[in-house]
C-alpha cells in the first residue's frame, strides 16, 4: 500500500471501498444495538473501535427501543424532506492503553507504509502533540474516533479526522464536525423509529361500487406515539426521539376517483382516531374520510395506499424539549375491488 499522508486514513477508506466492491465482507463488530456500527476495518483485521475485545464499548450508542413500535406490520419512517440522519459521527472509542494495543500491531505489520507509520508514532507517542498515547491522562478522558451508520449511506467515509483526545467534561475541538451531541443522538434515533402500518378499515369492506362513497377509518387504538432513546453512557448524554401520528393520506390507486376530503389527507380526531366508522344509515352521507371510485376495476383491483404522517420531535440531556425533526411517513397498500352497479330493466 502507498505511504499515507500524516494524520489521514483516506487511503485506508479507499482500500476498504475497493474490497467491498470486489465482494469482500467487512469484518465489522456486531454490537447488536444498531445505528452505531463502527468504522470499517483497517489493515490488520481489527475494527476501528467498538466492543470487540480490544476497544472501548462506552462510545457505542445504546438504544432503548422498549417504547418503539413492534409487530409484523411495523417499518421505518421516511423523512418527508430530503433530510437524512448523519452518515458518520465522532464519539469516545479508546482508552490510552486500548489505542496503543490497537495501533502498535498495525505499525509492526508495516502494511500502511513506513512513512505513515512514523508520522503516527510522532503524533501519538513522541509528543507531536501526544506523548505515550496520553497514558498520563488515563481515567481523565477518551480517544475519540469516527463511527458510521450501519447501512453505509452516502457520506459514511467523510469522518476521516485522526484520533483525537477529549478530556472528561471538555467539549470536542471546535473544528471537528459531527462530534456527537444530543441532537446527533436524536437524529440517529430517528433511524431506529418503527411505526405500525395496517390496512385501513373500509365500508363497504371487500367490494365497493362505482359512484358509491367508501368510508375509511382507523380506530384510535391502532396508532399511538412511539419513541426511541439513544445514549452514550461514557458522556452521560442521551436523547429521546418521539413519533406521533398526525394525519392519514389516501391515494385511491387511480385518477378515476374522488377523495374525501378533496386533498385526500384526513386529520386525526381529538381521540387520535382517523375518519369515522361507518354505521347503518350512513349510506347517503358524505364520509369525513374516504374515497369514491368513478370507474370499475374490471377483473382486477385498485391499489389503495394509506400513508400515515408522523410528527417527529426530540428531547435531550442538554435541556432540549420537544424540538422538531422533519416529519416522517410510512404507507401501506391494499386491494380494492370496484364493480359496476347492476340494474334490472323490466
Amino acid at each position: 500500500m502507498p505511504a499515507m499522508r500524516p494524520g489521514s486514513r483516506t487511503l485506508i477508506t479507499l482500500f476498504l471501498v475497493s474490497s467491498i466492491l470486489a465482494g469482500a465482507q467487512p469484518a465489522m463488530a456486531n454490537t447488536g444495538v444498531g445505528g452505531g456500527a463502527k468504522t470499517p476495518p483497517v489493515p490488520g483485521g481489527k475494527t476501528s473501535g467498538g466492543a470487540d475485545g480490544d476497544s472501548l464499548s462506552a462510545g457505542v450508542i445504546v438504544y432503548d427501543r422498549s417504547k418503539n413500535g413492534s409487530g409484523d406490520s411495523v417499518g421505518p419512517v421516511t423523512s418527508t424532506t430530503s433530510w437524512t440522519p448523519p452518515a458518520c459521527w465522532y464519539a469516545p472509542k479508546y482508552t490510552p492503553a486500548e489505542l496503543q494495543a490497537y495501533l502498535e500491531p498495525i505499525w509492526a505489520a508495516g502494511s500502511t507504509g513506513d512513512a505513515w507509520d512514523q508520522t503516527q508514532r510522532d503524533r501519538y507517542v513522541n509528543g507531536h502533540p501526544y506523548k505515550d498515547f496520553n497514558k498520563a491522562e488515563t481515567g481523565k478522558g477518551y480517544w475519540w474516533d469516527s463511527y458510521v451508520n450501519k447501512s453505509f449511506p452516502p457520506g459514511w467515509d467523510k469522518c476521516d479526522e485522526p484520533y483525537f483526545w477529549v478530556a472528561t467534561g471538555d467539549a470536542p475541538p471546535a473544528n471537528i464536525k459531527n462530534a456527537v451531541t444530543p441532537q446527533i443522538l436524536a437524529e440517529l434515533a430517528y433511524n431506529e423509529i418503527r411505526v405500525p402500518s395496517k390496512d385501513v378499515s373500509l365500508a363497504p369492506a371487500d367490494k365497493t361500487k362505482v359512484n358509491l362513497p367508501t368510508w375509511a377509518w382507523l380506530d384510535k387504538a391502532t396508532f399511538k406515539p412511539v419513541s426511541v432513546t439513544a445514549r452514550i453512557d461514557a458522556l452521560g448524554m442521551w436523547a429521546t426521539t418521539t413519533a406521533k401520528p398526525v394525519s392519514l393520506k389516501i391515494e385511491p390507486g387511480t385518477s378515476d376517483a374522488v377523495t374525501y376530503p378533496a386533498s385526500g389527507v384526513c386529520a386525526l380526531n381529538n381521540d387520535d382516531s382517523v375518519g369515522e366508522k361507518y354505521t347503518a344509515g350512513d349510506a347517503h352521507k358524505t364520509p369525513p374520510c374516504g374515497v369514491k371510485y368513478l370507474r370499475s376495476s374490471g377483473n382486477g383491483s385498485y391499489q389503495l395506499k394509506a400513508t400515515i404522517t408522523w410528527r417527529i420531535t426530540w428531547s435531550g440531556s442538554d435541556g432540549t424539549n420537544d424540538r422538531r425533526l422533519p416529519d416522517g411517513s410510512f404507507g401501506r397498500s391494499q386491494d380494492v375491488t370496484v364493480q359496476e352497479i347492476q340494474s334490472v330493466n323490466r
